[in-house]
């Protein structure tokens, strides 16, 4: 996020506010979803920047709590500044935690695809690039899979976007939390220029194709009480 700093400011000095805008595709929903079960589920998303991931589902509801973080690489490179150098084999990504009662995995994955990032760009996400910033879905069982898996065929067979969904499916080994200085940052910083260009934007979209499972008040990493 230090290139990411460097590249907005300039950015910004030559071109309109709209530029940073990315475009939304509302994608249908899936076809195939998963049962209604008990209790609580989670699945790890990758799609750019965490900032703006974990934004998005704190404003969604059914989530009980989305925490920024690392998946795909080893627990001794999870920290920002070796993720940043992109040989990690770590996605910048969050733990979506939520309630299938309220929230189903398909609605959680329809908004993934349609407002919390562009699943067709390879290796970069708006104005980051790099292997860290990669669109990739980490499952947590064999079911959440296959949902997963079926989804992304349906949206290719229908030719819902120009290119190709480059989106990776994989079973979850492990979820590193990021500093937490990176938690709960959108909230935090609603005036810091990239959020306002790249992340706000994501939020709104929420609001206006989601209005039913938008909630105005977001649920905070620093709200949530911890669980054993």
């Amino acid at each position: 996020m230090k290139l990411r700093y460097l590249l907005l400011a300039t950015t910004l000095l030559f071109a309109p506010a709209m530029a940073f805008a990315e475009s939304v595709t509302m994608v249908p929903p899936p076809a195939m979803d998963q049962s209604i079960a008990a209790g609580t589920e989670k699945i790890v998303l990758a799609g750019g920047c965490f900032w703006g991931v974990q934004g998005v589902y704190q404003h969604m509801k059914g989530v009980t709590n989305a925490v920024s973080g690392y998946s795909g690489g080893e627990k001794g490179t999870a920290n920002y500044n070796l993720v940043s150098g992109g040989d990690t084999g770590h996605a910048e990504a969050v733990e979506v935690t939520f309630d299938p009662k309220t929230v189903s995995l398909g609605k959680i994955l329809q908004v993934y695809f349609s407002v919390a990032h562009n699943p067709t760009e390879l290796n970069r996400q708006g104005p980051d690039t790099g292997t860290q910033y990669r669109s990739a879905v980490f499952t947590t069982s064999v079911d959440q899979e296959k949902v997963v898996k079926a989804y992304i065929d349906q949206l290719d067979k229908a030719k819902v976007y120009s290119d190709p969904i480059v989106t990776k499916v994989e079973p979850l080994k492990a979820f590193y939390t990021a500093e937490a200085y990176h938690q709960d940052y959108a909230t935090i910083n609603p005036t810091q220029p990239y959020i306002v260009y790249n992340d706000l934007p994501k939020i709104k979209n929420l609001s206006k194709l989601f209005p039913q499972e938008y909630r105005e008040k977001p649920v905070l990493v620093s709200e949530v009480q911890p669980t054993n």
